[in-house]
Formats: C-alpha cells, sequence, structure tokens
C-alpha cells in the first residue's frame, strides 16, 4: 500500500459536504452483483491504444531532448540554446500522457520519482553540480534531477541567455546531460517492457484482486487525478493545504509559461482515460464510462459515468478563465485557482468513491487530506 502524506490536513468538513453534494447512491450487495464485463478486451484497448503509444511519444520527445542537447553541447549558441528548450518543453508535455500508468517495470524502477518530482532543490543541484560525481539512483536525489531539475537549469541559473549559455558551457552543461541520458533511459527501459512481454503479463491479469491490472491501474489512475492534478499542479501552489499562497511549487516555475498547458494535458489525459479515447484521439476503445455503464445496467447502484462526464467540461472553463504563467496568476488572482480545484475536486468524490465501490476495487493509498 502507498502512503501519502501531505503538506496539511483539508478540512474534514469540505470531505464531508462534498460528499453530500454529490448524493447518496444505493450499496451494491457483492453476492448479487452481476459483473461479467469484458475486462480482457478493455485491458488490451488501454494497452494498445492508450498506454503503449502514450510512452512511444514520450520516448521519441526524449529521444529529441538527447540530440538537441548533444547539439547544444557541439555549439553553444543561442539558437541551439532555444531548440533545446523547445525539446525540453516537448518532453514535459509528452511525459503528461504516461505519468499516471505506474505499473510493470514503471512501478519497479520508480520513473516518476525519477522524472517529475517538484518543487525541485536548488541546493542539491548545485551541490551535484559541483561534485561532479552525483549518484541520481539515491531517493535523496529524487527532487535533484528530472524534468523540474532541467526546467531550472534551462530557465533558472540565469535570467540572462548569454550567461546561461557560459553557465551551461561548464558543470552545469554536464549535469543537465546527466539528467536527460538519465531519463531516456529509464523511459526507454519501460516502453522496451510492455514492448518486449508485459503488454501480454497485463492483459492476461484479468483478476479482481488488488495485484490484478484492472485494480492497479484504476488505482494509478485515481492517485494520479487526487495527488498530482487536483493538489500538486493546482491545490499546493494555490496554499489550499496550507492557507499560504506558494507559487514556487507549480509545475515548471522557472520556465512559467507552460505551467497552464502541463496542467491542460494533465486534465486532458485524465479525461480521456476515463472515456477510453486514444492517445492520437482518432480511436475510443473500451474503458472506465463502459464498465461503469456496465455496472448501472446490471445491478444497484448510480450512474456514475454521467454523473464525471457531465463535471470535465465545468473543470475545463475554469482551467480555461487561467493565464497561461500559474505563478502570477496566483500572485495576481488566486480566486481563479482555487475555482479550479474546487472542480477538480467534486471529480474526486465521484471516483473515489462512487466509481470505487461500484466497480468493487478497493483504494490501495491513503491520502491524509480528509477526502
Amino acid at each position: 500500500m502507498r502512503i501519502f502524506t501531505k503538506l496539511l490536513s483539508l478540512s474534514i468538513l469540505l470531505g464531508i459536504a462534498l460528499l453530500l453534494s454529490q448524493g447518496c447512491k444505493d450499496p451494491i450487495d457483492n453476492d448479487q452483483r452481476v459483473d461479467q464485463f469484458d475486462r480482457t478486451e478493455m485491458l488490451t484497448d488501454w494497452a494498445d491504444l492508450i498506454i503503449i503509444p502514450s510512452y512511444v511519444a514520450y520516448v521519441l520527445s526524449l529521444n529529441a531532448l538527447v540530440e538537441a542537447n548533444s547539439e547544444f553541447t557541439a555549439t553553444p549558441n543561442n539558437t541551439n540554446l532555444f531548440s533545446l528548450r523547445d525539446a525540453y518543453i516537448n518532453c514535459y508535455k509528452a511525459w503528461q500522457s504516461v505519468s499516471m500508468f505506474e505499473i510493470g517495470k514503471a512501478e519497479e524502477i520508480q520513473l516518476l520519482n525519477f522524472t517529475n518530482i517538484y518543487p525541485t532543490d536548488e541546493g542539491a543541484i548545485h551541490s551535484n553540480i559541483n561534485s561532479g560525481t552525483a549518484n541520481l539512483e539515491l531517493p535523496s536525489n529524487f527532487d535533484a534531477q528530472g524534468l523540474p531539475a532541467i526546467d531550472y537549469l534551462l530557465y533558472g541559473l540565469s535570467s540572462e541567455d548569454s550567461d546561461l549559455i557560459n553557465l551551461l558551457s561548464g558543470n552545469a552543461g554536464a549535469y543537465l546531460t546527466q539528467l536527460i541520458v538519465r531519463l531516456q533511459i529509464l523511459g526507454h527501459s519501460v516502453l522496451t517492457d510492455w514492448q518486449d512481454g508485459y503488454r501480454e503479463t497485463f492483459i492476461q491479469n484479468t483478476g479482481s484482486s488488488a495485484t490484478a491490472s484492472v485494480d492497479k491501474i484504476v488505482n494509478d489512475y485515481l492517485f494520479y487525478y487526487e495527488r498530482f492534478l487536483r493538489a500538486g499542479k493546482v491545490g499546493l501552489p494555490a496554499g489550499v493545504f496550507t492557507g499560504s499562497e506558494l507559487p514556487g511549487l507549480v509545475e515548471a516555475p522557472y520556465s512559467k509559461i507552460y505551467s497552464k498547458d502541463l496542467l491542460i494535458l494533465g486534465f486532458e489525459a485524465s479525461r480521456n482515460f476515463f472515456n477510453g479515447i486514444s492517445y492520437n484521439g482518432q480511436n475510443q476503445g473500451i474503458s472506465l464510462v463502459n464498465y461503469l455503464d456496465y455496472i448501472y445496467d446490471n445491478n444497484t447502484t448510480g450512474d456514475v459515468s454521467s454523473l464525471v462526464n457531465a463535471q470535465w467540461p465545468v473543470i475545463e472553463d475554469a482551467i480555461n478563465l487561467l493565464s497561461d504563467d500559474l505563478y502570477g496568476q496566483i500572485e495576481t488572482d488566486n480566486a481563479k485557482m482555487l475555482s479550479v480545484y474546487d472542480e477538480l475536486q467534486k471529480n474526486v468524490i465521484t471516483l473515489k468513491v462512487d466509481m470505487m465501490q461500484a466497480l468493487n476495487i478497493q483504494v490501495d493509498f491513503v491520502d491524509a487530506d480528509g477526502d
């Protein structure tokens, strides 16, 4: 069981109020419930339409980042710096579609912890740069590597591009290369595992236990939505858990203008997975919406899929009101960020309580913020 403790607990009263606002659903008698849903077909669509294509795109973006870094290292100038920054943000965007799938090799190697723990630790980064011998396999370096550390190196070391180019021509550039190559190695290992046998293992594990593929992926999805989308991208920097605004906790705080893009992509990935929309957006497979509709048609339960899908456009409208720079948004008009959090939270209740109850899946993590 994964235990995650946030900065401070959210009021229990908020969780209770939101629960009541969704209305009570009739409980399902597990001895009488009908569940002959085709999990194999759903797992196949998840693997072939969403997960593997997402990893393919992510790894391609990593390859492009490695190439851009090599060109900058060989010829450190403004043109190559801009190309390197573009490759970095494309990689960060591609990451949004795979970060929720912490299963198989990704879980084994702790891909998420080594890729996107933020805020990054500036002091640890400088210590690693100065040492020249940083061991990036150590958990103590979770927050001194990955995409957030690259964001700092490409945008935070200096406000002047000419000065930044000089800095990246030395030890800082060597550390940047180390970070980028490590991301490529980790990403490749996960994709290779899916392509070399894990896909079949994943699809064949059709049971309804805590270790079965559906239970694990649904928990990963819920954990991502609650912890990383709702809390990480919005709630923590907006000060929901502390009562104090913390704009420095936004994703990509140094480049700043991409933080809203990353939020949108994380939101879209969550909505698309729920509805079985393929990575390329051109196909729709079997997913949670179909499973929930099946349970609704064959058992005494609420229409959970309609509740969730009715909330997605409300969330999207709230996000669209934000500025591109979430750091600046919090400083100038944090009420809009708090509104996004509130709208995201409504689906947390529906997903975590109603969906999990309807699918008879136990939540396998503890998130101590009162919901």
